[in-house]
C-alpha cells in the first residue's frame, strides 16, 4: 500500500447535503421533529431546486435539496437513488493542494478547474465529497 502523502488533506466536516422528495414534509422533521431551525429558504427555479438550511451547533450545517421539475439533475438522482444523503462537504485548508495531494494519492476526482472539485463516490465507498474551502463563506450565511 502507497504511503499518503500530506495528510491531513481534509480538516473537518463543513456540511452535509441530503436529496429529498418532498420538501414540505423534509422540513417539518428537521425543523419541527429534530428542533433544528430554518434558517434560510431558496428557490431556483432556472436550476429546478429548491434548497433548505439549518445551521448546527458546531458551525456546520444541513442543506435539504429537492426537484422542482423533472429534468432536473436532482429529480434523477432521486430516481436512481431515492432519498438520502448526497454530499458531504468536507473543509480542506487550500482547494488546489487538496486536489495535487488526493490526485497523487489515486483518488478520482470531478471538477477539477473549477470552484466546485468533488471526490468521486468511486473513491469514497460510495458518498460524493465536496472540497470545501475552509475561508470560503456561504453566500446564504449573514
Amino acid at each position: 500500500m502507497k504511503e499518503p502523502q500530506s495528510f491531513p488533506i481534509l480538516l473537518g466536516q463543513d456540511h452535509l447535503v441530503y436529496v429529498v422528495e418532498d420538501m414540505d414534509s423534509a422540513i417539518e422533521k428537521w425543523r419541527d421533529q429534530m428542533g433544528l431551525p430554518l434558517q434560510h429558504f431558496v428557490d431556483l427555479k432556472e436550476h429546478g431546486i429548491k434548497q433548505a438550511f439549518f445551521p448546527l451547533a458546531d458551525g456546520t450545517f444541513v442543506e435539504l435539496l429537492a426537484a422542482t421539475n423533472d429534468e432536473s439533475r436532482v429529480a434523477q438522482i432521486l430516481k436512481e437513488k431515492g432519498e438520502g444523503i448526497h454530499v458531504i462537504a468536507m473543509q480542506v485548508a487550500d482547494l488546489d493542494g487538496a486536489v495535487q495531494q488526493l490526485q497523487e494519492n489515486g483518488a478520482e476526482l470531478m471538477g477539477v478547474g473549477t470552484d466546485r472539485v468533488f471526490i468521486h463516490p468511486d473513491s469514497a465507498n460510495g458518498v460524493m465529497i465536496q472540497l470545501w474551502p475552509k475561508d470560503r463563506p456561504h453566500r446564504w450565511r449573514d
